[in-house]
């Protein structure tokens, strides 16, 4: 599994990669894992409804097509696009999200923050706030777009939407829960070490 960090880059561009990518793919195209960091701005999943979009502002809204609802992406908060041909692993979509969720779960624990998946809703919770998001895009026998996990970042805009359409949804992050906060990095450099345990290992065992 190959992983590419690109830094801050621009939603648009990156969501027409993630489509190229995956459209270009073969049976000998290596998995990836894309680290970046975005603009501000509204994401709009399949389900989305316009009602969730409480406060319209100068942050764009770009319609996608991953499952869900809206949510929001801003500098500080750690993004990981999973590039994952599930069929070549032996693999389901739900034990990959499950991989994910677990994997933000250990990265959390390691600076000593406990949270839990919800089995109804989406996502990665401390207590009853959201600090990590999920939404897949299944095409070909392969999954793009991937995880959100708020770092330190300034959380205001997620009050102008429902957070992926749930309604008074709040939203926490890792500077909240400890001090001094690790930087986007140090996170990024644990998250992805979780991913590729959570992930290959498995793959491998199966073949």
């Amino acid at each position: 599994m190959k992983i590419i960090h690109k830094g801050l880059v621009e939603y648009l561009p990156t969501f027409e990669a993630m489509k190229t990518f995956n459209a270009g793919r073969n049976a000998d195209t290596e998995d990836e894992l894309w680290v970046v960091e975005h603009p501000p701005v509204f994401t709009q999943g399949l389900a989305g409804k316009p009602e969730h979009l409480l406060i319209r502002d100068d942050i764009p809204v770009v319609q996608i097509d991953r499952g869900g609802q809206i949510t929001y992406h801003g500098p500080g908060q750690l993004v990981v696009y999973t590039m994952i041909d599930f069929k070549r692993r032996k693999t389901s979509v739900r034990n990959i999200v499950s991989a994910l969720e677990n994997s933000i779960i250990a990265t959390l624990a390691e600076y000593g923050i406990e949270a839990a998946a919800d089995p109804k809703r989406p996502g990665v919770y401390v207590g009853e706030r959201k600090i990590a998001s999920l939404g897949l895009r299944i095409k070909n026998g392969s999954v793009y777009h991937g995880l959100a996990l708020n770092v330190n970042m300034d959380l205001s805009p997620f009050t102008h939407i429902n957070p992926c359409g749930y309604a008074g949804m709040e939203m926490t992050q890792i500077a909240d829960l400890v001090c001094p906060c690790p930087t986007l990095d140090e996170v990024a450099a644990k998250l992805t070490a979780h991913l590729e345990t959570q992930l290959t290992p498995k793959a491998d065992n199966n073949e």
